[in-house]
């Protein structure tokens, strides 16, 4: 049987940081993985003026996305054509079309019906936090939720076809023992310290016991590590991971975490990969 994977994350690069090695590795072994980005990250960062302004953003970023999914392998890419809503606190989170501002129902009746025609073994994203409490990526964490079991259910919008119930839904993991190395690696490359973002929160990451599969991607994370350089303005130069030793960040990076959110696992569930025992 050939295996096959979603991704629904919320923004260009997303895919690249958590999943980009295990996207990677997949890809070779011939998985179909199919992903989804719910915005273009029209108000991300810009690293370089000449890469993009504020208003070629959106586009500049969908290519730096396609980019990236052609180095890791992605099969298919789709766009949900929602608008990036910004960090929390913003004046974009009042956008009319940021994504946070998006009915719950048309949203997850797009993603319902996309995982009807896809048909994967695997979903995949962001845990309820969202890795480190984006708006966006916490929105998609719901929405995907609802629409991965919405899809199994035969009584839901039946002219999206045939009811799949896919078999497993896993949350990217990225462990608290990941940050705590990397302010370990900042301390020692004499880097400031102060105003280091998310990992100025010493709750950041998902519990390390909690963890349910640990994949070693040291084999694809020159891919990996390809597709962050395919997003420019978010990856440039100044970019905390381009700033420590490169070969001390491949390494932290050669390792993706994983934590399986339905079928609900047993306490202390460990499994080899995303797809053990599935036959």
């Amino acid at each position: 049987m050939t295996h096959s994977l979603l991704a629904v994350f919320a923004h260009p690069d997303d895919e690249a940081f958590g999943t980009g090695g295990t996207i990677s590795r997949y890809a070779a072994q011939g998985i179909k993985v199919a992903l989804i980005c719910a915005t273009r990250g029209e108000v991300g960062e810009i690293s370089d003026p000449l890469i993009a302004t504020p208003e070629t953003l959106g586009q500049v970023r969908e290519d730096e996305l396609r980019c990236a999914a052609e180095t890791i392998g992605v099969a298919e890419l789709i766009f949900l054509d929602y608008r990036d809503s910004g960090m929390s606190g913003s004046p974009e989170n009042q956008d009319a079309r940021a994504l946070i501002n998006a009915p719950a129902d048309e949203v997850v009746s797009q993603l319902a019906a996309i995982f009807r025609r896809i048909k994967p073994e695997v979903a995949l994203t962001f845990e309820p936090y969202g890795g480190y409490g984006h708006p966006d990526h916490i929105a998609i964490h719901h929405h995907t939720v609802a629409a991965f079991h919405a899809a199994a259910n035969p009584g839901y919008q039946p002219e999206f076809g045939s009811p799949w119930q896919a078999k497993r839904l896993f949350y990217t993991a990225i462990p608290r023992s990941f940050f705590m190395a990397m302010k370990e690696k900042i301390k020692e490359a004499g880097l400031d310290q102060e105003n280091q973002g998310p990992l100025d929160n010493p709750d950041l990451g998902w519990a390390d016991e909690l963890v349910n599969v640990q994949i070693d991607v040291s084999s694809t994370v020159e891919q990996k590590w390809d597709a962050l350089h395919c997003h420019r303005t978010q990856f440039g130069p100044g970019n905390l991971f381009r700033r420590l030793p490169e070969a001390q960040v491949k390494k932290l990076m050669s390792t993706e975490h994983f934590a399986l959110a339905w079928p609900e696992p047993p306490i202390g569930l460990r499994l080899d990969d995303l797809f053990s025992g599935l036959d």
